[in-house]
């Protein structure tokens, strides 16, 4: 498994980044249910305009639907970034925080959102596990798991720390190229004998 997940991200890598863990954790907010061209939209739009917490804790949030439009869900979306903004300076002195407790009681960030700023904000080791991790995970046999939460904690017993980070970004490649949600493409995938999905399909 750990040779599988290596090679996952050896042939499928994303750039480590390390920004602002601010605008990560926007730009994660506006990611929810919509295309990564569409967040990148939303994101620079926005932050053309309103530079941190600051500037978006003082936000009417109907200011902002113009901005992040593209990301769909706007309005809610509007809400929940000048509400977020607020706690981040009222609670946290505009910084936010770098502990995953901290960070799930601000509204709308689930575990998968704080794993995210964790890594790509602080550098910390973090295993976010999206529907592309949590598919390809039990596709190919990692794990047998219900639900993404799951999928995490039996990740990270299996994995190595030093590798949680990478694979999200890995295995979300890998799930748009080889490993789609429907007709994955086997014949291209260079995992299909350690694959439990393959075996069990082409097995005839």
């Amino acid at each position: 498994m750990i040779k599988i997940a290596k090679r996952i991200v050896e042939l499928f890598p994303r750039d480590k980044f390390t920004e602002d863990p601010f605008r990560i954790l926007i730009c994660t907010i506006l990611s929810q249910r919509t295309r990564d061209e569409n967040t990148e939209v939303a994101c620079e739009k926005l932050f053309s305009q309103y530079s941190g917490p600051y500037a978006l804790s003082k936000a009417r949030p109907e200011k902002l639907y113009e901005l992040i439009k593209a990301s769909g869900m706007y309005k809610q979306k509007a809400e929940r970034i000048v509400t977020v903004s607020r706690i981040i300076v009222e609670k946290y002195r505009g910084k936010v925080p770098s502990d995953l407790e901290e960070l799930l009681k601000l509204p709308g960030v689930g575990r998968k959102t704080a794993n995210i700023v964790l890594y790509h904000g602080f550098g910390k080791p973090a295993l976010a596990v999206d529907t592309h991790v949590h598919r390809i995970s039990n596709r190919i046999g990692f794990v047998n798991t219900k639900n993404p939460e799951q999928t995490e904690m039996e990740l990270t017993k299996l994995i190595p720390s030093e590798l949680w980070g990478p694979l999200n970004g890995a295995m979300v490649e890998f799930g748009r190229k080889i490993c789609l949600p429907r007709n994955p493409l086997c014949n291209k995938c260079c995992f299909r004998t350690e694959c439990d999905y393959f075996h069990e399909t082409y097995k005839g």
